[in-house]
């Protein structure tokens, strides 16, 4: 493997943690701006947090692409490092991101055999590191669309939603570490 090669996943894993955090301080001001909007709706508040919403989107694509190309490097890279593992096809490591109810399922499993197969050290901490983050993000997504139904406007919903998705936030940002520092080591 080339210096090159091993720096590039490096330099993707810091761009994905940077858009991540962005993401999540983007939807936490987003999700102010709706919470007024629907209390004092006037035209200044529906440009507020029109705009933050737009602002949200746009980061949050990005990151969205930004980690899935990482997510394929490093699913290459552990087939590399171990080309004997299971690990998933590059088709499913991105498509099962995009089927419903598939996606409460497969995308943690894909990272859990990403994360094994690239290092022969993963431990059982590193799977409870991805555990935790994936039910952080599940659990943010689903309450998200039960509140937007259940309690629309509710402070403890939107305090909890957000509390969610900040701790997925950092949880995913640890989860890329982890991953790549792995890899790095077994490279």
């Amino acid at each position: 493997m080339t210096s090159a090669a091993r720096t590039t996943p490096r330099l993707l894993a810091r761009s994905a943690q940077a858009l991540t955090a962005a993401a999540a301080v983007a939807d936490l001001f987003r999700a102010v701006a709706l919470r007024d909007h629907y209390l004092h709706p006037t035209d200044a508040s529906l440009h507020r947090s029109g705009l933050i919403s737009m602002i949200f989107v746009y980061l949050m694509t990005l990151t969205t692409v930004l980690f899935l190309v990482w997510l394929a490097r490093s699913r290459r890279t552990a087939q590399e490092l171990s080309p004997e593992a299971a690990v998933p096809s590059p088709g499913w490591t991105i498509g099962a991101w995009f089927i419903p109810v598939v996606n409460l399922v497969a995308p943690r499993r894909i990272v859990l055999d990403i994360g094994r197969a690239g290092s022969a050290s993963w431990e059982k901490r590193d799977t409870a590191l991805v555990n935790l983050w994936w039910a952080a993000w599940v659990g943010h997504a689903l309450l998200l669309v039960l509140a937007s139904r259940v309690a629309p406007g509710s402070m403890a919903c939107l305090v909890v939603t957000e509390a969610l998705m900040l701790a997925a936030a950092v949880l995913v940002g640890l989860v890329i570490e982890r991953v790549t520092a792995r890899q790095g080591a077994a490279a």
